[in-house]
């Protein structure tokens, strides 16, 4: 038993030592100071967002971006909440999702897509603040490659909380494993908060067809059919200026179930890598909870357990600093708590995902 499990996690090492050396594979992006040329329509699908769509709203009207070459649609998934805008600088829509799917918000965008008559198409999340630059970064890496999609990270305005900082901590390591695995040219994984992709890809691919039945994934899949596709034309925007904030759960139920959805569309990956590391983190993450288990039952030794912990905790740690270095200025707060629970919770969350249902929205979803 003890050979089963250090080999797992020497795999798993391995595993993440070449996200590592892709991480830094994908060079920092500095905007070039180009005219600006790309025409851009922001989709932002919401549902019961009245505090925040205005913050995110007042981010766009803050964009160094020429506000001719960019508007803004709003999808109004089925809000109960009534909600005011003000006046902006720039054009917007708002428009109304038709369901036609289980998945609400592919539907949002899909329906979106009917009103795009930009070149571009760029999504994010009701509850985010993008930067001032955002779309000039992507405009500059666009001028200056030939690409169809364009995948940028996301980080958390944290507050001094465990919860938070737990979070924070979360995303970031599946942030590196994103940006380590286009490093590698195995890119799986995205965030639709920071997605850019061209109206002619999107219907070259014939939109979401395929897994619109999975209610999440508006994002990956599309990734993952582009990539299997027109593998050179999609991109990571590694780039300090066109990272965008949004918000952590307020409590341990809602990121639970919000984990719980993002794991559920693992299985139905196109991606082999995606499934292959997906697996490889389960089980790195299950042999931890094991070892703990073999140390409280007197199976393993203390000098073992700290010996497997230790090297799980030094690789993982060197991903985890080299990402949250380039999302954000803040230091990883409580590292070891965080890092002690999150293989129980990841486990938890991973076997729940196989069988169990989740809420998105005050609505209920099945595996």
């Amino acid at each position: 038993m003890i050979f089963g499990l250090f080999s797992i996690l020497a795999i798993y090492m391995f595993s993440i030592s070449l996200l590592i050396y892709g991480f830094f594979k994908v060079k920092n992006y500095q905007n070039k100071g180009l005219d600006p040329k790309t025409s851009f329509t922001i989709i932002v699908p919401f549902r019961n967002e009245k505090e925040n769509l205005p913050i995110l709203l007042e981010s766009f009207s803050k964009l160094n971006y020429p506000t001719h070459l960019f508007e803004v649609i709003l999808v109004d998934d089925a809000s109960s909440e009534k909600f005011s805008l003000s006046i902006v600088n720039y054009q917007l829509s708002i428009i109304d999702n038709i369901r036609f799917s289980k998945s609400p918000k592919k539907d949002a965008i899909t329906n979106a897509m009917q009103h795009v008559k930009t070149d571009w198409v760029i999504t994010t999340d009701a509850d985010c603040i993008v930067p001032e630059n955002w779309l000039l970064a992507f405009d500059n890496y666009i001028q200056e490659h030939k690409v169809s999609m364009l995948a940028g990270a996301v980080t958390y305005l944290c507050k001094n909380s465990f919860l938070d900082h737990f979070q924070q901590l979360d995303l970031t390591s599946l942030q590196g494993a994103t940006i380590g695995s286009f490093g590698i040219k195995k890119g799986f994984m995205c965030n639709g908060a920071n997605f850019a992709y061209t109206k002619l890809l999107f219907e070259k691919l014939n939109g979401f067809e395929g897994n619109d039945k999975i209610a999440s994934g508006d994002d990956v899949f599309l990734l993952q059919k582009a990539i299997e596709k027109f593998p050179n034309e999609v991109h990571y925007l590694k780039a300090d200026e066109a990272i965008v904030i949004t918000k952590p759960t307020e409590n341990w139920s809602v990121l639970f179930y919000q984990r719980v959805r993002w794991a559920a569309k693992t299985s139905s990956y196109k991606s082999v890598f995606g499934k292959f590391l997906g697996l490889i983190v389960f089980s790195g993450n299950l042999s931890f909870v094991l070892g703990f288990l073999f140390l409280f039952f007197g199976i393993w030794s203390y000098p073992i357990f700290v010996f497997f912990a230790f090297s799980k905790f030094l690789v993982d740690y060197v991903l985890l600093y080299s990402t949250n270095k380039f999302l954000t200025p803040n230091k990883i707060k409580s590292l070891l708590l965080s890092s002690l629970l999150y293989p129980f919770f990841s486990s938890t969350v991973a076997f729940y995902s196989l069988f169990g249902s989740y809420k998105w929205k005050d609505r209920q979803f099945k595996k």
